[in-house]
């Protein structure tokens, strides 16, 4: 069981968090912990993009983007994973550049620093030079790459199933067993 953070920021995408704060919940069973930290402007991507206010039914721990209290703030936690989604360019740029002024980041920096699984599901197109660097330092620091970029194997119907191709995938990254479409295997 493993526990998991998970860091919403203001980048176009909150269909991406939805639905991995969603698919989190379906996979209790593998997963021990879920904290939450929001960026000052995901809640105001998630009204315009979803024009709801479900983040407020989920049943996980949230931190105030603040707190540097948190356990996620210190290499003495347990927690062995964390999600940026989606991860806007500014803070991937933060993150490679050792800037720690939030929680967000903060957390991004100890997990990177222990040596856990930092998983980056960017939301940004087209990509310039900064942007594509800053991937490649966090790469080389031990970091995930995740593009929001859907697959359409599986033939999705819905905004929800499209997204699902790219958080199914991010949750196998994480090391949890989604049942989800894989290529090639009934």
């Amino acid at each position: 069981m493993i526990k998991i953070a998970v860091a919403v920021t203001g980048a176009s995408g909150s269909i991406y968090a939805k639905v991995l704060l969603d698919h989190l919940l379906r996979l209790k069973d593998q997963v021990a912990e879920v904290g939450v930290v929001w960026s000052d402007n995901a809640l105001t991507v998630w009204h315009h993009e979803l024009a709801n206010k479900d983040y407020e039914n989920l049943s996980f721990k949230v931190w105030d983007k603040n707190d540097f209290m948190a356990p996620v703030a210190s290499g003495s936690s347990s927690f062995n994973t964390m999600i940026i989604c989606p991860c806007s360019m500014g803070t991937l740029g933060r993150i490679a550049g050792g800037i720690s002024n939030d929680l967000v980041t903060r957390a991004a920096d100890v997990i990177l620093k222990e040596r856990r699984k930092l998983i980056c599901v960017v939301r940004e197109t087209p990509y310039n030079l900064i942007h594509l660097r800053n991937m490649t330092t966090v790469t080389e620091a031990g970091g995930i790459i995740c593009p929001a970029t859907p697959s359409f194997y599986c033939n999705p119907k819905t905004i929800e199933e499209v997204a699902y191709t790219v958080i199914s995938r991010v949750l196998q990254l994480a090391g949890l067993d989604t049942g989800g479409y894989k290529w090639g295997e009934t």
